[in-house]
């Protein structure tokens, strides 16, 4: 992997946190932002280029180069989610991706898509959208047992991810709300197994519709 230039992470973690405080509460932004996310990490839906079969009955079809572990703690056969399950998803989140996030939400801030304006910022280089980035925990939910379904999420964005890197979502059920309710830590981290995004979501799981199962 080349060498990256990196401005000290203490003041971009200080300067990453103050940003992620005015985008936590924003559910609406949020939930937008991330439609947006999946539009662009799933290019060429109609084609079906290099789609491979699903992981689980709940996901349409996956991709090779897309790595995903469920750790169960309970060994349930069954397939049901218990507290201390743990997923992780990994992807490289490419140039391609980053052109069509910025379209598909709208945000075309030059720091992701203007090199000679990028380098004049305190990255010095062109970086990933934060909630592109932050679009693989809600992948990694989506392989959850059953059908996911977002009520919430908290994050704060303690650094930046470079174009062309692969990040991974690692979300851990901590506890059980009942109802079919959970509460799961989100964390993403870099390929230097930093912790680039940090946060907690609270899900509602369904049991997957039955013809899905037997597909």
């Amino acid at each position: 992997m080349q060498e990256r230039s990196r401005t000290p992470m203490g003041s971009l973690t200080d300067a990453w946190v103050e940003s992620g405080k005015h985008f936590s509460n924003s559910v609406e932004h949020f939930c937008s932002s991330m439609m947006a996310a999946n539009r662009a990490m799933f290019p060429g839906l109609s084609n079906g280029d290099d789609r491979q079969p699903p992981v689980s009955p709940e996901v349409s079809y996956s991709k090779a180069d897309w790595t995903f572990e469920h750790a169960d703690e309970t060994d349930d056969a069954d397939g049901v989610v218990s507290v201390g399950d743990t997923i992780r998803f990994s992807k490289t989140l490419t140039e391609r991706e980053i052109r069509e996030f910025a379209d598909a939400s709208g945000d075309t801030n030059r720091l992701h898509l203007d090199d000679d304006f990028a380098e004049r910022t305190r990255f010095g280089r062109r970086i990933v959208h934060g909630t592109l980035v932050s679009g693989l925990i809600s992948a990694a939910l989506a392989r959850l047992p059953g059908l996911t379904i977002y009520l919430s999420q908290d994050l704060q964005f303690l650094g930046p991810v470079d174009i062309g890197e692969t990040v991974t979502a690692i979300c851990e059920v901590v506890e059980d709300l009942g109802d079919g309710r959970y509460r799961l830590t989100t964390v993403v981290e870099d390929e230097d197994g930093e912790t680039v995004i940090d946060g907690e979501a609270i899900v509602l799981i369904d049991d997957a519709p039955e013809d899905a199962l037997e597909d």
